[in-house]
């Protein structure tokens, strides 16, 4: 199998006066594994019908290897589907639901369908289970029916739609990196829709964030994580604190910023815009990674350290993320991540101060929605 390439170019759809997609353009390297991340509303799945050609767009294009789609009935498109309720016939044996389409398309031989369901089957570690019907199956192994029956006809883009959200965590995460693992290994071009970020930061080579419909950035999980461009994408990808402060003066390189404690910080960057300058004066929200700040027993940490008190500390393996509060403010609370050694350094009520990274720290203008 060999994924073919996908573009999206100024694609809308529109409800009535209300907007499920804005100018959604996008461009997908054949044998690419890119997700669709949002919140419920945010039009991902909305954007995945229409690549489907279960909805027409009221605006836009898609193309699929350079050819245009965008009102080509599905069964033209050659697309393979994976759904949430895996959509397996009942009635059908495992091998039977695999070769459906494959008999659909009528441009096999009995054998040679026969042939490619046994591939299918040995690729998704379900040999012995051929002649199996889909209730004598464990979840895990319907879904891995439900991708192999996708996969078997070599469609050149396959999407899913939160395949994995009917599964318990633990099977959920071995799925992740089955499903990866078969991407990998076939070169198919994946489009992943789901709203949980663990997922999507785990198997994609590049994910889109959307919100309201409109694309908010799109990268690699790396990159959404190290440099979040707005506000809304600091907070949806991984923990993150935000402290309010307020622009002293800026260059391309460096801002100087005031906490409402009076601490000055010099910020390395601007947001991370380096060609967005903050203004004297203007309002600004700083974010930073529990994992970019450090703990020290009160009146340690310097003339730059925020001084606190441990609220809560919860152990979750190889760390452990602590609860505190700041002294000056008692209703905003800092999530700190520390190594965990074999015993927790500071216990509840313990004052200690709040060292950040100042080469950690991304700023946004206080007016921007972290919900858009």
């Amino acid at each position: 199998m060999i994924g073919q390439s996908l573009s999206l170019a100024g694609l809308q759809k529109r409800y009535g006066e209300a907007f499920a997609v804005r100018e959604l353009s996008l461009d997908i390297t054949a044998g690419e594994f890119v997700s669709l991340l949002g919140p419920s509303g945010s039009g991902k799945t909305t954007a995945l019908t229409m690549i489907a050609g279960f909805e027409a767009p009221n605006a836009g294009r898609i193309t699929i290897g350079g050819r245009d789609v965008t009102f080509l009935p599905p069964n033209h498109r050659d697309i393979g589907m994976v759904f949430q309720k895996y959509a397996l016939f009942p009635h059908l044996t495992i091998r039977q639901n695999i070769a459906f389409p494959l008999r659909m398309r009528g441009r096999m031989q009995k054998a040679a369908i026969a042939r490619r369901v046994d591939e299918m089957l040995e690729l998704v570690q379900l040999s012995g289970y051929a002649e199996r019907y889909p209730n004598q199956l464990s979840g895990g192994q319907q879904q891995r029916v439900a991708v192999a029956r996708a996969l078997a006809f070599e469609p050149p883009v396959l999407l899913m739609d939160e395949p994995l959200g009917a599964l318990d965590k633990k099977l959920r995460e071995a799925m992740q990196f089955e499903i990866k693992r078969l991407q990998e290994r076939l070169g198919a071009t994946v489009i992943y829709v789901t709203h949980d970020q663990d997922e999507a930061m785990t198997m994609s080579d590049r994910v889109a964030i959307m919100s309201d419909g409109r694309l908010v950035q799109f990268g690699t999980p790396a990159d959404l994580y190290r440099q979040p461009k707005t506000e809304f994408v600091a907070d949806f990808i991984g923990r993150m604190n935000f402290i309010d402060g307020d622009c002293l003066e800026s260059s391309a390189e460096n801002a100087v910023v005031r906490l409402s404690e009076g601490i000055v910080l010099n910020v390395r960057s601007v947001a991370n815009d380096r060609e967005r300058r903050c203004s004297a004066g203007e309002a600004l929200r700083m974010a930073i990674r529990p994992e970019r700040m450090r703990l020290v027993k009160r009146g340690h940490g310097g003339a730059d350290a925020l001084p606190g008190i441990v609220h809560a500390a919860v152990f979750i393996g190889s760390t452990y993320i602590y609860l505190v509060r700041r002294a000056d403010r008692p209703e905003a609370s800092l999530q700190v991540q520390i190594a965990a050694d074999g015993f927790a350094p500071f216990q509840k009520n313990d004052e200690v101060d709040i060292l950040l990274d100042e080469k950690a720290l991304h700023i946004f203008p206080v007016t921007e929605r972290r919900a858009a």
